[in-house]
C-alpha cells in the first residue's frame, strides 16, 4: 500500500509539473507573439494625415487592437511603392502618376479613398521675372520635376499640349523636392513641376508664377489613400480603422481650422497664411472613388502608355477598391 501511495503520489506531481510547464509555454507563445505592426507613409502635404500624427490618433486606435504604428517619410510618391513591394509600408497617400506606375509594375496595392481632387494641387512654376511666359516658351529649358511624381505627369501633359518633345525639346532634371527647391530658387533651372504646399509657398514666399496649373490644363490630379494589398486581405478591419481615425482628422480640421493651420505651420515652419492657401487650393477629401476619378486615371494611364512612360496597358478601375471607406463612414454615422 504504502509502495502504491508513494508512486501515485510521485504520478500526480509529475502530471502537475506538466500542466504547469504547459501554462507556462502558453503564457511564454502569448508574451512571444508578434504584434502587428501598421506602417504608414507620410510627405509633406498639408493634411489630415499630418493632424492624426501628431495628436497620436492612429496610435491610440490602433494600441486598442494590440497593434504599434511607425511612420516612414517620403519626399514623393514613388518610393511609397518601393517600400510597399518589399513589405516595409503598409498605409501611404500618393497622387495620381506613382499609381499608375505601380499598378504598370505589377505592385500589389489598392486604392481605398479619394484623398484629394487635385486640380490645383499640381502646378509649373516660374520665376517672377522669367521670360516664359507660355508653355512653348519652355522650349530649350531646363525644368526639375520628381520622376514618376503628379508633377512628373502634369508636365508630360503640359509638354505634349504644347507640341513639344520632352527628350528633343526641352530638358527634364530629376529632382525630389529636396532638392529641386533650391535648383529653382537660385535658378540652376528654368521651371518646376511640383504640388502643394510648394506651389503656394513658392508664390508667396518668392512670387514664383504659375505657368500652368491641373485645372489650366484641365488635367486631374487626384490624390489617393492606398494600402498593401496583403495587409489589407490579413487585417481588413485594421484597414477600416485607418480611414476612420483619417476621417477624424478630416473633421477636427474642418471644425478647428485656426488651430490646424497653427499646427502645420509649426510642424513645417512655413507661413500660416500659406498654410491657408494650400488648405484652400487642395482641400482634402476622404470619400469612395467616383467614376468621374476613375476615367480621369485611365486617361492618364493610356497618356503614360502611349508615351512609353508606362510599358503595358492597364485597367486603373482594377486596384480600386471602396468597400473599406464605405464601410468605414457607415460606421462612423452610427
Amino acid at each position: 500500500m504504502k509502495k502504491i501511495g508513494i508512486t501515485g503520489l510521485i504520478l500526480m506531481l509529475i502530471l502537475l509539473a506538466g500542466c504547469s510547464a504547459s501554462e507556462t509555454n502558453k503564457k511564454e507563445a502569448n508574451t512571444n507573439e508578434e504584434k502587428v505592426t501598421v506602417n504608414i507613409g507620410i510627405q509633406q502635404s498639408l493634411g489630415p494625415l499630418l493632424i492624426a500624427q501628431k495628436k497620436g490618433w492612429f496610435e491610440e486606435a490602433f494600441a486598442k487592437v494590440g497593434a504599434e504604428v511607425k511612420w516612414t517619410e517620403f519626399q514623393s510618391g514613388p518610393p511609397h511603392f518601393e517600400a510597399m513591394a518589399s513589405d516595409r509600408l503598409d498605409f501611404g497617400q500618393v497622387g495620381n502618376s506613382p499609381v499608375v506606375a505601380a499598378q504598370a509594375a505589377d505592385i500589389p496595392f489598392k486604392e481605398i479613398s479619394n484623398s484629394s481632387d487635385g486640380l490645383k494641387g499640381n502646378a509649373i512654376l516660374v520665376q517672377k521675372n522669367s521670360s516664359i511666359k507660355s508653355l512653348k516658351d519652355l522650349k530649350g529649358k531646363k525644368i526639375a520635376v520628381a520622376k514618376g511624381s503628379s508633377g512628373f505627369n502634369l508636365l508630360y501633359r503640359a509638354l505634349d499640349k504644347a507640341g513639344l518633345d520632352p527628350d528633343k525639346d526641352v530638358q527634364i532634371i530629376q529632382l525630389q523636392p529636396d532638392e529641386a527647391q533650391p535648383a529653382f530658387e537660385t535658378g540652376s533651372v528654368d521651371a518646376w513641376s511640383i504640388w502643394e504646399p510648394f506651389i503656394t509657398f513658392q508664390k508667396v514666399e518668392h512670387d514664383a508664377r504659375v505657368l500652368e496649373d491641373g485645372e489650366s490644363l484641365n488635367v486631374y490630379s487626384p490624390g489617393f489613400t492606398i494600402v498593401r494589398t496583403k495587409f489589407a486581405d490579413e487585417h481588413p478591419e485594421l484597414v477600416v480603422e485607418f480611414l476612420k481615425v483619417y476621417e477624424k482628422a478630416l473633421r477636427w480640421q474642418e471644425e478647428n481650422l485656426d488651430e490646424a493651420i497653427k499646427i502645420y505651420a509649426e510642424a513645417k515652419k512655413i507661413d500660416p497664411e500659406v498654410v491657408r492657401q494650400v488648405l484652400e487650393n487642395n482641400p482634402a477629401l476622404n470619400k469612395p472613388i467616383s467614376g468621374e476619378i476613375i476615367q480621369a486615371q485611365q486617361e492618364t494611364a493610356d497618356f503614360q502608355y502611349s508615351m512609353e512612360a508606362i510599358k503595358q496597358k492597364i485597367d486603373t478601375s482594377k486596384v480600386v477598391d471602396n468597400t473599406y471607406i464605405e464601410k468605414a463612414l457607415k460606421e462612423l454615422e452610427k
